[in-house]
């Protein structure tokens, strides 16, 4: 921490985890067993790490990236019509902040936020956007879901007992595309504030141009180093359903390039009907008390957009100890 209190930008001693999905997937026994390990480390002592070898063709993620550059460059008035308030609406579209508040500290994108799964949601514009997004997601789908059965055997259980426990085969996945403008385009601050996700675990892909960063023992880090690689995240029901061992990772963007910065972003977590607290079993196993209340999952997405607005965290509400 610098003297102030605020967290500082120095780079840790350890380098961020790494984790080859190919061994995940296609390894020997061996292999797939140390990879396990490997994942529990990562999410209990960093809450992220960095996915190689995870199957999704680049040309696919070149193409995603080409085909949102040119939706996000599309006119004001043709992005109106994809405009949307509500945490649940299928299709959202808008920018980070108000440009008339008067709050200089605000920083600046644009976003455009799907309902891919169970139901997919896509604009229908431009041409071929909708059909590359809808092969995108089901290639990120699968990668999460070979991910949530290694973090389920990591903490202990069987790989299928998240995926059960949490309805995860009617889960709620987003695709959220935030687009981050040169300094040509517009020269104020662009990036996001702190923040942790929802759900179970969070992909994203950049588009060369850095600016992720997470906060890992009091320092805020970059995690861009690492080509055709995706950035997993631990996100707020990871916490809570493993009863904090493996806590939501806090992350933010401050995008310094001067480039054009656009990512592609995938929460994954269960269905909207299925009410999350700390997993049952790993409480009688641990003889641990709850953590966290239960809750539905639809109403947790409510109340976060809500305390986030307020510049709250909706964990204050439902965290016991």
């Amino acid at each position: 921490m610098s003297s102030n209190g605020a967290p500082t930008s120095l780079e840790p001693q350890d380098p961020m985890p790494v984790i080859d999905y190919s061994l995940l997937t296609s390894g020997t026994a061996h292999e797939r067993s140390k990879v396990i390990q490997d994942i529990g480390k990562a999410c209990e002592d960093w809450g992220c790490f960095m996915l190689v070898n995870h199957g999704i063709p680049e040309i696919l993620i070149a193409e995603m990236m080409h085909a949102s550059n040119e939706f996000f460059n599309m006119t004001t008035e043709e992005k109106l019509e994809f405009e949307a308030h509500g945490v649940l609406d299928p299709i959202r579209c808008s920018t980070g902040f108000n440009p008339d508040n008067k709050n200089k500290d605000l920083l600046w994108r644009e976003y455009l936020r799907l309902i891919v799964h169970p139901d997919f949601n896509c604009p229908h514009k431009p041409p071929g956007f909708s059909e590359l997004a809808s092969i995108y997601v089901k290639k990120t789908r699968m990668v999460a879901m070979e991910l949530v059965k290694g973090v389920s055997e990591s903490l202990g259980f069987e790989a299928s007992y998240m995926n059960e426990e949490l309805n995860l085969d009617s889960g709620f996945q987003l695709l959220a595309i935030n687009y981050y403008p040169s300094l040509m385009e517009f020269d104020g601050k662009r990036g996001l504030m702190p923040h942790t996700d929802h759900g179970l675990l969070t992909l994203l892909y950049e588009n060369g141009v850095p600016g992720l960063e997470v906060l890992q023992n009091g320092k805020w880090i970059g995690m861009s180093d690492v080509p055709n690689a995706f950035a997993i995240l631990n996100s707020d029901h990871m916490e809570i359903f493993s009863n904090g061992k493996y806590k939501s990772k806090l992350h933010r963007t401050i995008v310094k390039d001067k480039r054009t910065r656009i990512t592609l972003v995938n929460p994954n977590g269960p269905s909207l009907d299925t009410t999350v607290g700390p997993s049952s079993r790993l409480l009688e196993h641990d003889t641990c008390l709850p953590r966290y209340l239960p809750m539905k999952y639809s109403e947790y997405l409510k109340l976060q957009t809500k305390l986030t607005m307020e510049g709250k965290h909706a964990f204050d509400k439902i965290r016991l100890l």
